[in-house]
């Protein structure tokens, strides 16, 4: 049926500039109706374009992503809720709700119920929220379903943690290792995954791709997990070379370890100005650090800053990061580093407990170092060896060098020997059995002053015969 009316002119209206704190309209036309488009439109639209996508990604820069944390309430006493807005803040998210549920155990398909769920959505929408960030790791199911209820992206802790490593990871070793958790992570959860994964570019995981792109995405992500696993046994093996060299000499390795944190990066700088990041914030440092430092009485030995612990830490991180926590297991004395001044401070040190048990490093002689003392309500309890200190200030440390230097030498003697020149292989077999101290060269030999260990003792002794 034929029109009644036929137009006789066309306009279009686009945003134009900022004007006095007001974006004006910028109208195009008029236009015939007949010659629809027309090249001038089409520029006219370009220009458009172009005039809001810059603004458009600083608005989006500058704007943090607002969250709205979720957890399941525990008899613990222990508020991980706190420390998952923590680890937000960490990862640049502005934290608006956190939301807790009751439950005696944890829905299968929604986490927290579905009932929660339809709640969450309203208060989504109520408070504009961009993210939901659960504090527990998600199975691919729940992130679906949660994901269609919410219609907001959703990510777990794992997924959290997982970014910050990925932030702070410098090293070739730290950036292999931390893609190879995500990786890890992610190849399980193909099916699951829709708004959280694809809203980070990834292309991997998206919603609805089909059962021949999932296949492909696959394979893709198990030849990429292979291909880094091989280039971290490269890096591996270099490390076995350094930590086999490092016995010969018969240098003890001290390792800090700790929750996240508990001020380890200040404290290896206070012992060895090693000028290491230290910040008032979780996983600060990465990469491990590796420093030389002599003890009081002369001892050289190794210091080794670690990656630090936290609670529901990642499986896939701790397997990814296994060969750099091999530095833990290997060491001769262990410095557990305690922020005294946390109120759930026991409950951190359990979770260090469980890491080094996990490691193979249980049974390593350790120290207790109670840091942050110079803060205010820091008095924590004491088990086993201890030692109270603020690496901040200073206050403590020469009795933590004098303690630790105590446990390495237990069993060692300190003696004073001298190697004829003609009897080389003893000064070899000195080296490899102690720790020398002092060395001084005269006219027929070497004099020496070493600390050795009763059962090392006779080595040396066989080469001087």
């Amino acid at each position: 049926m034929p029109c009644a009316w036929t137009p006789c002119a066309l306009y279009a209206a686009f945003v134009g500039e900022v004007v006095d704190e007001e974006r004006r309209p910028l109208i195009y036309g008029p236009l015939r109706w007949d010659r629809l488009p027309q090249r001038g439109l089409l520029d006219a639209i370009m220009e458009a374009d172009q005039r809001l996508k810059a603004p458009a990604v600083d608005v989006a820069g500058s704007k943090p992503e607002r969250a709205i944390l979720v957890g399941i309430e525990n008899n613990e006493g222990y508020d991980t809720l706190s420390e998952l807005e923590e680890l937000a803040k960490t990862a640049g998210v502005e934290v608006i709700r956190r939301e807790s549920q009751k439950k005696r155990s944890i829905d299968s398909a929604t986490y927290i119920g579905s009932g929660k769920a339809d709640e969450l959505r309203l208060l989504a929408s109520a408070t504009e929220a961009d993210l939901f960030i659960f504090d527990d790791e998600l199975s691919a199911i729940q992130i679906r379903n949660l994901e269609d209820i919410l219609c907001t992206p959703v990510i777990d802790r794992t997924m959290l943690i997982l970014d910050i490593f990925a932030t702070r990871a410098t090293s070739r070793e730290g950036r292999l290792q931390v893609e190879l958790a995500q990786l890890q992570y992610r190849l399980p959860r193909l099916l699951g995954t829709g708004l959280a994964l694809s809203r980070q570019g990834a292309g991997v995981g998206m919603r609805g791709p089909g059962e021949k792109k999932l296949e492909i995405d696959r394979r893709r992500i198990r030849r990429r997990i292979y291909e880094l696993k091989e280039e971290l046994k490269e890096v591996e093996g270099q490390r076995s070379l350094r930590r086999t060299a490092r016995k010969k000499t018969g240098v003890p390795l001290i390792a800090l370890v700790g929750y996240t944190n508990a001020g380890k990066s200040t404290l290896l700088n206070a012992l060895t100005n090693a000028a290491v990041l230290a910040e008032d914030k979780l996983f600060a440092t990465l990469d491990p650090v590796v420093r030389q430092i002599t003890l009081p009485q002369g001892t050289a030995c190794i210091l080794s800053d670690t990656v630090g612990f936290i609670n529901k830490l990642p499986t896939d991180l701790i397997e990814a990061f296994r060969s750099t926590l091999e530095e833990v297991r290997d060491a001769d004395l262990i410095l557990h580093v305690v922020d005294s001044s946390c109120p759930h401070y026991e409950v951190q040190m359990q979770v260090v407990d469980e890491v080094l048990n996990s490691l193979g490093a249980g049974s390593t002689p350790r120290i207790d170092v109670y840091n942050k003392v110079d803060k205010e309500g820091a008095l924590p309890a004491h088990r086993g060896t201890f030692v109270h200190i603020s690496a901040l200030t200073g206050q403590g440390l020469d009795e933590l060098l004098t303690k630790a230097e105590e446990i390495l030498n237990q069993g060692q003697r300190l003696m004073e020997l001298f190697i004829p020149y003609d009897k080389y292989e003893a000064m070899q077999a000195l080296r490899a059995a102690g720790s020398i101290l002092e060395e001084s060269y005269e006219d027929t030999g070497t004099r020496v002053k070493v600390m050795i260990g009763e059962d090392k003792l006779w080595k040396v002794k066989r080469c001087l015969e």
